[in-house]
C-alpha cells in the first residue's frame, strides 16, 4: 500500500468532512434515552433544527437516512392514487419520483436537461391547468446534487399561489440546509426534507423533516401505512424532549455541536461563505477552459460545482488518477451523467485554504491526465477569493 502523509481531501458533495469539535461532542458514553439528562438534550436538538430551518413549527428527527425523510414526507400526506407534479431536475428527483411511485402515487414528471432547475412558469401553468385540483402535491428538489443545479423554491411558492392552487409543496433540502438559505416558513413550503452528512458537517445518520399544519392536517385523511416514519408517533414524545423508539444518541450529541458552530458563525455568514466559495471554484473552471454543467447564473449551487470533460468522458479516470496521486475524492457523474462530469464539493467546514488546495489538485490532475485545459485556474479563483473578502 501506498503511504501517505497530511489528510485526506474529501471534495465529494457530500458526507462532508466532520469538524473537529462535532467529533469530540460524540465522542462519550451513551446515556439513557429514558432518563432526565436525554430529555434536556432531545429539547436542545430540537429548538437547534427549528431554527436551522427556520421555523416555528415542529422537525422530526429520524434515526435513518435522507431517503428515509423522503419516505416520511410522501407516507405522511399522500394517498394511493393521488396525483403529484414532480420535476426532471437530475438523479436524486428521479429517485425521489420512483419512490412515490413504488407507494402507489401518480406522478407527473416533467422531462429535464439535467443543467436547470425547476422552471417556475412552468409549475403556474401545469396548476393553472389543473381545475380540477387533481394534484395534490408538487415536489422538487431544491439542490441537485447530481448536477450542481440549484431551483428558486420562493419563485415556485409565488407560482402555486399565482396559480391559486391548493397543493401541497414538498422539498428536500439534504444537500443544502446548513449550507444554502433555507426559510421553510417564509418560504410556504409543507415538508422541508434534510439529512445530517451534508451542511450539518455530521456523519451520516440522521434524517429530518420539518412540516406545516398543513401537512400534518393532510396526515389525519392520507390512508399510506406507516409506523417507524408516522409524525403523530415521534411528535408526541418529543414535546419532552423524548424519542418513541431508541435513538442515535451520539449523532444527537454532534447535532447539538453543529448547530452550536452555525450559530456561532451566523447563518447568513454561514451562506455568504458558500457563495464565495462556489463563485471562486466557477472562476477556476472558465480559466481552465472546461464548462460548468448548469447553465442558469441564477441556479449555480453554493454546495458544489459539477464540471464537464471536455471530450465528453473520462471522468472517472481523471478522478482515480486525483485520488491516486494526490489523496483526493472528487464527486463522481451519476446515472445520465456518469463518466461525463466531475464535481467539487465546497460545502460544510470548507474555508479559503482548504478550498485552494482542492483546486490546485484539480489543476496538477488536469495536467497529470493529460486533459486538455488551460493553466491559471487556481489564480483566477485566489483573485476571486480576494475580491470578494475586500467586498
Amino acid at each position: 500500500m501506498t503511504h501517505r502523509t497530511g489528510r485526506h481531501f474529501l471534495h465529494i458533495p457530500g458526507p462532508s468532512p466532520v469538524p473537529e469539535r462535532v467529533l469530540r461532542a460524540m465522542d462519550r458514553q451513551v446515556i439513557d434515552h429514558r432518563g432526565p439528562d436525554f430529555g434536556v438534550l432531545g429539547r436542545e436538538v430540537l429548538e437547534g433544527c427549528r431554527t436551522i430551518f427556520r421555523t416555528k413549527g415542529p422537525v422530526v428527527i429520524y434515526p435513518g437516512s435522507g431517503t428515509g425523510a423522503w419516505e416520511a414526507a410522501i407516507v405522511n400526506t399522500l394517498s394511493s392514487g393521488d396525483r403529484v407534479l414532480m420535476f426532471e431536475t437530475g438523479h436524486f428527483a428521479t429517485l425521489w419520483r420512483q419512490m412515490a411511485a413504488r407507494w402507489g402515487i401518480e406522478v407527473e414528471f416533467v422531462p429535464g436537461d439535467w443543467r436547470h432547475g425547476v422552471d417556475p412558469a412552468l409549475v403556474e401553468a401545469k396548476l393553472a391547468e389543473d381545475r380540477s385540483h387533481s394534484f395534490k402535491a408538487v415536489m422538487v428538489v431544491h439542490n441537485e446534487t447530481s448536477t450542481g443545479v440549484t431551483s428558486r423554491i420562493p419563485a415556485i411558492r409565488k407560482a402555486i399561489d399565482a396559480a391559486g392552487h391548493p397543493a401541497l409543496l414538498l422539498v428536500d433540502t439534504i444537500s443544502s440546509l446548513g449550507s444554502v438559505d433555507v426559510r421553510h416558513d417564509e418560504w410556504g413550503v409543507d415538508v422541508t426534507v434534510s439529512g445530517s452528512q451534508k451542511g450539518l458537517m455530521l456523519p451520516p445518520g440522521l434524517g429530518f423533516t420539518a412540516i406545516s399544519e398543513k401537512a400534518r392536517a393532510a396526515g389525519k385523511s392520507n390512508n399510506l401505512p406507516r409506523s417507524y416514519w408516522d409524525w403523530e408517533e415521534m411528535l408526541k414524545p418529543n414535546a419532552n424532549g423524548y424519542f418513541p423508539y431508541t435513538p442515535a444518541t451520539n449523532l444527537l450529541y454532534g447535532l447539538r455541536e453543529a448547530v452550536a458552530i452555525l450559530l456561532e458563525e451566523g447563518l447568513d455568514n454561514v451562506f455568504a461563505r458558500h457563495q464565495r466559495l462556489a463563485a471562486a471554484t466557477r472562476a477556476a473552471v472558465e480559466a481552465w477552459g472546461l464548462e460548468v454543467l448548469c447553465l442558469n447564473p441564477d441556479e449555480h449551487s453554493p454546495v458544489l460545482t459539477a464540471v464537464m470533460m471536455p471530450d465528453g468522458k473520462g471522468a472517472d479516470a481523471f478522478r482515480a488518477l486525483v485520488l491516486e496521486k494526490f489523496d483526493m475524492s472528487l464527486g463522481a457523474g451519476l446515472s445520465k451523467l456518469a463518466d461525463k462530469i466531475f464535481r467539487i464539493g465546497h460545502l460544510g467546514e470548507t474555508n479559503d485554504l482548504t478550498l485552494m488546495g482542492a483546486l490546485s489538485g484539480v489543476e496538477m490532475g488536469l495536467a497529470a491526465a493529460g486533459v486538455p485545459h488551460r493553466p491559471g485556474g487556481v489564480l483566477a479563483a485566489m483573485a476571486s477569493l480576494r475580491s470578494g473578502l475586500d467586498g
